[in-house]
């Protein structure tokens, strides 16, 4: 039997590990220090240690993950997402040590990772982009005179960026060099570089990704959108699939429009398309993560297709076994990101001990995890503790069921997202679909939530009755 090596850990790793062991195949599980006795570990047919407890010595450490593969015969490895999933040298390591990358070809990481370097390769295939600049912007004065061009408010995004890191607004003339510089500094210190950009900032945004899977021999499909843009720190932390807004032609516009993006450099194996929309539904190109998204699970739930088994059956040279056709789009499904994190004090990073953990179960109920009762969440990662998923006939059947999983998952010790994710599942402007990137900013601060403890939201009530019994509004989604 083949044998898979996850280079990752916590709820991605189960979640990756659970596939590759319903495929028949041998799961190879790394651990730091702080991970030995870790779920994931305990989950996987062989785990081998890495190192100390700090990533950048362990989880980071390319050398010793490629050779614990060669000592112990490792065929294939999938880098799940974070760590070394969109790292180019790591894909090339791999592939030179004759070990199989559960990923896109490293010319494909390597230009859809840089931001300039993408805009560079789908602008010749008719993708809608953000007006801006298509090169690195290295002084004051050029950027004075580009933002006067495409007109107040830009943003200066760092060209390796991700996850807000490197990206400032700007409204005025006066904050452009503090706010360039802020952004380089940023840019230096998260990704080692300082190359930054401008593009006009897209009011009253949605951010809409589009899932994308191609295998290696020309075929390429989308498998729907999904909508992200409840977000905190350019982070997102409620997705949803499919959109309240798209009409069935924009959705396969946009579908079509990301399908040409992986065309443009050649990919293969699953990503994901990112949009902006505006108020007027116009769409544009935001980048391509080349690797599974945290938010996979939604379009999982709506098509029935596991995208880690795709992603494993193209690594083996598979030919798609569906065509755009036959892709199927039935139901609603919602995540909730459950992170260690205080929405009450910013969302700070909170860590402890799990001393009470309960997994809600029942009927459209997924929880992929990676913690068990009494765990330690440490400061060594990222937060995520787990992704609730809830699957319905619909969009309101999907949120009155997400709420009541969030009710019945039961979290102490630390605080959590969950108080947070049914604050906006209660919100009038999240059941209506009218929200932006900016919902957060908008709504919600700790008097809000304090607010919804006490039931404040007798409008978002009577709107989910009313929306009940009126299947016919424009509201549902067309689907």
């Amino acid at each position: 039997m083949k044998k898979i090596l996850v280079a990752n850990r916590g709820e991605i790793a189960c979640r990756i590990i659970r596939t590759i062991k319903e495929m028949g195949y041998i799961a190879v599980a790394v651990y730091s220090d702080f991970d030995k006795q870790a779920k994931h570990v305990r989950m996987a047919n062989e785990a081998y240690h890495l190192g100390p407890s700090p990533a950048k010595e362990s989880y980071l450490d390319i050398p010793k993950i490629i050779d614990i593969c060669k000592k112990h015969k490792v065929d294939m490895i999938h880098p799940g997402y974070g760590f070394l999933s969109e790292n180019a040298q790591f894909a090339k390591a791999v592939s030179e040590a004759n070990i199989t990358f559960i990923g896109p070809p490293v010319e494909a990481i390597t230009v859809m990772g840089s931001k300039l370097a993408a805009k560079e390769a789908v602008k010749a295939h008719d993708i809608p982009m953000v007006p801006g600049t298509d090169e690195a912007i290295k002084d004051v004065a050029t950027a004075v005179k580009i933002a006067k061009d495409i007109g107040f408010p830009i943003l200066i995004k760092a060209s390796a960026g991700g996850g807000g890191k490197g990206m400032r607004l700007v409204e005025n003339e006066e904050d452009i060099e503090s706010q360039m510089q802020m952004a380089i500094s940023e840019a230096v210190s998260a990704f080692g570089d300082g190359s930054v950009f401008i593009e006009k900032f897209v009011t009253k945004p949605r951010h809409i990704e589009i899932q994308v899977l191609a295998d290696n021999h020309g075929n390429c499909v989308h498998l729907q959108e999904r909508e992200c843009s409840i977000q905190r720190r350019h982070q997102k932390v409620v997705e949803e699939a499919p959109s309240a807004v798209l009409s069935s032609d924009l959705r396969a516009e946009m579908g079509a429009a990301a399908v040409r993006v992986a065309k443009a450099c050649n990919y293969s194996g699953a990503g994901t398309v990112e949009f902006l929309i505006n108020d007027k539904h116009e769409f544009y190109f935001l980048e391509m993560n080349t690797r599974l998204q945290v938010e996979h699970p939604v379009t999982e739930m709506i098509t029935g297709i596991d995208l880690v088994k795709e992603q494993i059956k193209v690594a083996e040279n598979q030919k798609l076994s569906f065509k755009q056709e036959e892709i199927a789009m039935n139901g609603h499904a919602i995540e909730l990101r459950v992170y260690a994190e205080d929405p009450m004090n910013n969302f700070l990073p909170d860590i402890g001990t799990l001393n009470v953990y309960k997994r809600p179960e029942g009927p459209g109920v997924r929880l992929d995890d990676g913690y068990e009762e009494g765990d330690e969440i440490p400061i060594y990662y990222d937060p995520m503790i787990a992704k609730l998923v809830f699957y319905g006939k619909d969009r309101l059947a999907a949120i009155e069921g997400l709420k009541k999983a969030i009710a019945d998952y039961q979290i102490e010790g630390i605080k959590t997202t969950l108080e947070f994710g049914t604050f906006v599942l209660n919100h009038p402007a999240f059941i209506s679909g009218d929200f932006t990137t900016n919902f957060v900013k908008a709504y919600f601060n700790s008097e809000a939530l304090k607010n919804e403890e006490n039931h404040v939201f007798p409008a978002a009530a009577e709107l989910l009755k009313y929306l009940k019994n009126e299947k016919s509004s424009q509201i549902v989604i067309n689907q």
